[in-house]
């Protein structure tokens, strides 16, 4: 009997939820949403459940030694490289991949063939670029006896695009070390796909160059080999190391490049060393070069042939770098966190040198760095140095290229966006090539808590979070590579979206204590390793006590809509002053927390938080509000944090007042 009536119980909720869906209209499933399955997969001993590494977490390590030429007259760059790649994994590597980016310049490379009419971040058409390769080399190094030797185990190599594959006579074993030397030239690209290329001003060309060496791929233990051609949409994804390089350029040029100057009393005059120590312990921008003695001869050591500037950049994915004879240099001091200090610096054209331009650049570099180390994790390399130049706004390891045109509010917004990158993806190496809104969104969202603190606000202008719900649904979803996501939608699904979406997690779900401990929990779990959005989403869990699968699942997996309505409000037993039955109803698949104002005619304004939970028990929900007078308005979502793609129901008002109203 007991099991009739609970069997003739659930079938009459189950009646009545059916019911009441098909009265609202409502698309919301809570078997859906919080399906228990959804990312239940089980840790390994490389990555835990939890969201760490795991115990036997390994990813392999490729060190750098470099030397590139620039040849202004040809437009050329040539350079030879040594790579020493350690196999940490537990396979053997009958062969290695690298990546050769530069290809993706040539009339007919993967990225040119499959740029749109309307262009965007693909390839060049009209260019001959790409790698001219002169030579390949690879060696094992010798384990036995206390001097290190290297046998050739080079069998051949294959370029396809911008990928290259090294073959081996022999595999490279677990702890086996491989030295790769390839020589190797490209002509530049006068633009290169907003990520390199030359601006022309009155005083000379900048040349900003970026992946001008072959690269590895990684391997890893979720794919193995990662070899995604590089389209454009899809940035990089790298291993790290140390790199020593150096740049032979024209006796005129400043270089500056990501790490530490190794050399400065050979491509610095004594005066520029003086400045250059001064400004490493001022909080106040000094002038390494000012606009005068950009073309002044006696601003460089000597007056003919080249100079060779070497730079060391250390735990490093990439280096990049920046040479001009039109550069006005300045700097001030980084204070960071520890104590320890490093360098902001910026290069631009006398053409920028305005008051309302790049001569608050450093400015600029100094307080996001200070504010990214203290909010998230203390900045690691030596120097920070912001490059004026033909690319709109590129990230790289303590170099940023942003454009030489901007001005006040655009270049703190630029700025700030790209050292922002040096956390997202520089410190936390994710796969940036399939899963964009782990650098782009996570920045994104960084970027507003920096702007709010800057100059007590200077910039800063609170989000309508509604005005972006036309744009945010019914597109691609967050969770496509980027070459897939359509170039017209790709600002909003890899940066903007994925950006609000940890605004709302951090302001309406978690709270900002948990959010921001379980946040940078993530990034200090994952600092120099290889994170996956399964790691992200298992460490926000772990660390702040919270199953958040529908969150993942509606926001970034799917495309799922918010709308939340307020659906009737009644009194008890018809008396205003004993009381209100509020219902309010899920219309669409995404759940949220709710926060319902309510106004009353005798002035009391109250408001209610509700937690997501609500919603595991349908569409609808109704609960009780003491009111001691008529209801004037029930509004949900007051603020507008949620972008709801119907507001019209977000706001109820009764046809008219009771007849007790005034009692």
């Amino acid at each position: 009997m007991k099991f009739q009536k609970l069997l003739y119980a659930a079938l009459l909720l189950t009646a009545n939820t059916l019911l009441a869906q098909i009265q609202s209209a409502s698309k919301y499933d809570h078997r859906e949403a919080f399906n228990p399955l959804f990312n239940f997969m089980p840790g390994t001993a490389y990555r835990s459940g939890s969201g760490s590494p795991g115990p036997l977490y390994w990813q392999n390590r490729a060190d750098y030694k470099i030397a590139a030429t620039l040849d202004e007259a040809a437009n050329k760059l040539t350079g030879e490289t040594e790579i020493t790649y350690k196999n940490n994994s537990p396979e053997k590597l009958a062969f290695v991949w690298l990546q050769l980016d530069q290809n993706q310049f040539t009339d007919n490379s993967r990225g040119t063939k499959t740029t749109t009419i309307s262009g965007g971040r693909f390839g060049s058409t009209g260019f001959e670029g790409g790698y001219q390769i002169q030579l390949v080399s690879a060696d094992k190094k010798n384990v036995s006896g206390k001097k290190a030797t290297y046998r050739p185990v080079y069998a051949e190599h294959l370029i396809n695009d911008t990928r290259m594959q090294i073959r081996l006579t022999e595999p490279l074993a677990t702890g086996e070390e491989l030295k790769i030397k390839i020589s190797y030239s490209f002509h530049i690209p006068r633009y290169g796909s907003d990520r390199m290329g030359k601006q022309e001003t009155v005083n000379g060309i900048i040349y900003e160059m970026a992946q001008w060496y072959p690269r590895m791929a990684v391997y890893d233990d979720i794919e193995g080999w990662n070899t995604l051609p590089y389209l454009g949409a899809g940035e990089f994804y790298l291993e790290y190391g140390d790199f020593e390089y150096n740049i032979t350029v024209p006796w005129d040029h400043i270089v500056a490049g990501s790490g530490e100057l190794l050399n400065p009393g050979e491509v610095l005059t004594p005066e520029q060393i003086k400045r250059f120590n001064e400004a490493k312990n001022s909080d106040k921008t000094v002038l390494i070069r000012g606009k005068e003695e950009v073309t002044d001869a006696q601003s460089r050591p000597r007056q003919s042939g080249t100079l060779t500037w070497k730079f060391r950049c250390k735990q490093a994915r990439d280096v990049a770098w920046a040479s001009s004879k039109a550069f006005v240099w300045d700097a001030a001091r980084i204070n960071l966190p520890s104590g320890k200090t490093s360098v902001a610096q910026s290069v631009y054209p006398v053409e920028s040198a305005t008051n309302d331009g790049w001569n608050r650049s450093t400015e600029y570099v100094k307080a996001c760095i200070e504010f990214y180390s203290k909010y998230i994790f203390e900045y690691t390399y030596p120097s920070a140095t912001n490059v004026a130049g033909i690319v709109a706004g590129m990230e790289y390891p303590g170099i940023v290229f942003c454009s030489y045109s901007d001005k006040n509010e655009s270049l703190w917004g630029v700025t700030d966006h790209e050292f922002g990158h040096n956390w997202f993806p520089m410190i936390v190496g994710s796969n940036e090539r399939k899963y964009g809104w782990m650098d782009e969104g996570f920045n994104t969202f960084i970027n507003t808590l920096s702007t709010k603190n800057f100059n007590n606000g200077e910039y800063y202008q609170p989000e309508n979070i509604r005005q972006y719900a036309p744009y945010f649904y019914d597109r691609d979803p967050i969770m496509n590579i980027p070459d897939v996501i359509q170039n017209n939608n790709l600002g909003v699904a890899a940066y903007l979206k994925p950006g609000v979406g940890l605004t709302m997690l951090r302001e309406l779900v978690l709270g900002e204590k948990r959010f921001d401990y379980a946040f940078k929990e993530y990034v200090h779990r994952w600092a120099f390793k290889h994170p996956t959005p399964l790691d992200f989403f298992r460490t926000m869990e772990d660390a702040a006590g919270e199953d958040l699968s529908w969150f993942w699942k509606g926001w970034y997996v799917n495309d799922w809509k918010i709308d939340q309505g307020v659906k009737e409000v009644s009194y008890i037993q018809q008396d205003v002053t004993k009381g209100a039955v509020i219902t309010i109803e899920n219309l669409e698949k995404m759940p949220m927390p709710v926060t319902v104002e309510i106004k009353e005619s005798n002035g009391t304004t109250k408001r209610v938080e509700l937690p997501v939970e609500i919603w595991q028990r349908g569409s609808t929900w109704s609960f009780k509000h003491p009111s001691t007078s008529a209801i004037e308005s029930v509004t949900i979502d007051p603020d507008g944090k949620l972008p709801e793609i119907n507001t019209k129901n977000n706001l109820w008002k009764p046809a008219k007042y009771s007849s007790q109203t005034a009692n």
